[in-house]
């Protein structure tokens, strides 16, 4: 998301920086397991920030956390079972949506419902923000990431106290936890067959939590040997709903970017499990049987070009292959380097993205209705700048648009999910 934040004052960032480390915070310099991120690029930061060697790049985007986080620490925290209507289970703990693109046909007196619903790629229908656990997940997610990165990089125990209670909210408290399945997200009214497309939901965003868990797990304040132990309990349970529900194999089964985000979510999950060898398995199968379907040889997506939003969707799907790469290096296995039969890298798949990037619209001869948000390729850039050496990419950083509210990936160091802003 996107949103106008206050810039803190250097006066407090540097206030911020001086409780680094404190009792009951991480321990300077020593990585935290992330699961997605680079732990070790984490830990060098923080040392970075706390000796005054860091970057301007990387002072300025901490403010950027900080105020995200600070944001963060009044509202909330969010639960599933403060929507308004329940889902067809009749129980409030299940998560429930409504699929974005699909609009009543026509509604009568006779047909008020508007029956059957009818698929606008591309067009949202503003039906589906009035269910609230997709704008709840979608800002509770968003909040426990900055909260713990704020902590881990300032030692300061409100941000770890706060995105503890927002987890326990939403995860684990009885009252208020969601249960660990995505039935019933995006569903189509009208309709009540199976469809594993609103997987999407969790799966987009789903990864930076366990980077979160991981965070504190590093010995935040308030966050408990039970806190970690329901986590895990709660993700064993719904990693084997991601696997086995129906929703769950029609979604694997997936070609296009929904087949890559479900691969690079089960195999976060699983390695914060520990289950390493069935991390590494999903990430070596989707090099193998996604890489030749979805890239040509000259590195164009075809399935997300075919979208009306293909500018959005060939770098939604690079998002996931670009945390999937993250994920591989802490795996063992260089996804940067893999090359499909037809000659197609991932390398070459983010340089068909530069033209569009440096020129918008113009330099993309494909349909993108709505806004052309020549940004949203930074993260990927960076990632290629850094991780495949792409001296194509480093030099489009350097020209194109960054993100408005502040490019954070100097301390994020990670690809970051494409959630469309909040209206």
């Amino acid at each position: 998301m996107r949103r106008q934040l206050h810039v803190l004052g250097a006066t407090v960032l540097a206030a911020c920086l001086a409780l680094v480390p404190l009792s009951g915070t991480a321990t300077a310099g020593q990585a935290p397991h992330t699961v997605v991120t680079d732990g070790q690029k984490l830990a060098d930061i923080q040392s970075a920030l706390k000796h005054g060697h860091a970057t301007q790049a990387q002072r300025d985007a901490l403010k950027v956390v900080l105020g995200k986080a600070n944001t963060a620490l009044t509202a909330g925290p969010w639960s599933v079972v403060d929507k308004p209507t329940a889902p067809p289970s009749g129980d409030k703990h299940d998560y429930l949506s409504q699929a974005p693109y699909w609009w009543a046909s026509e509604k009568t007196p006779e047909n008020p419902q508007g029956c059957p619903y009818v698929n606008k790629d591309g067009q949202r229908n503003p039906e589906a923000d009035a269910i609230t656990d997709h704008t709840y997940r979608m800002v509770a997610w968003d909040a426990m990431y900055y909260l713990s990165l704020a902590w881990y990089y300032t030692g300061d125990a409100k941000y770890a106290k706060r995105a503890a209670l927002d987890i326990r909210t939403w995860f684990l408290d009885p009252a208020t936890k969601m249960n660990p399945n995505m039935t019933y997200s995006q569903i189509i009214p009208c309709k009540n067959t199976i469809s594993g497309t609103g997987i999407i939901d969790s799966t987009q965003s789903f990864s930076q939590v366990l980077d979160v868990f991981a965070l504190l797990d590093t010995g935040a304040p308030g966050w408990t040997g039970q806190d970690r132990a329901g986590v895990k309990a709660w993700l064993a349970q719904y990693l084997n709903w991601m696997q086995t529900s129906p929703q769950a194999k029609l979604e694997l089964a997936a070609t296009n970017n929904h087949g890559t985000f479900l691969d690079m979510q089960n195999a976060t999950i699983a390695a914060y499990l520990g289950r390493r060898d069935a991390a590494r398995k999903i990430v070596l199968d989707a090099e193998k049987n996604r890489f030749p379907v979805q890239f040509a040889a000259d590195g164009s997506q075809p399935l997300e070009l075919a979208r009306t939003m293909s500018w959005h969707y060939v770098n939604f799907n690079l998002t996931a292959w670009g945390r999937m790469a993250e994920l591989g290096k802490n795996l063992g296995v260089d996804v940067w380097k893999y090359t499909a039969p037809n000659g197609a890298t991932l390398r070459k798949v983010v340089d068909q993205l530069i033209p569009g990037a440096l020129q918008g619209a113009a330099g993309w001869p494909h349909q993108q209705i709505g806004v052309f948000d020549q940004s949203i390729a930074a993260d990927i850039f960076h990632a290629a700048a850094e991780e495949a050496h792409d001296g194509q990419a480093a030099a489009a950083l350097k020209k194109m648009p960054l993100p408005a509210g502040g490019d954070t990936w100097p301390v994020r160091v990670s690809c970051f999910p494409l959630d469309p802003p909040l209206k």
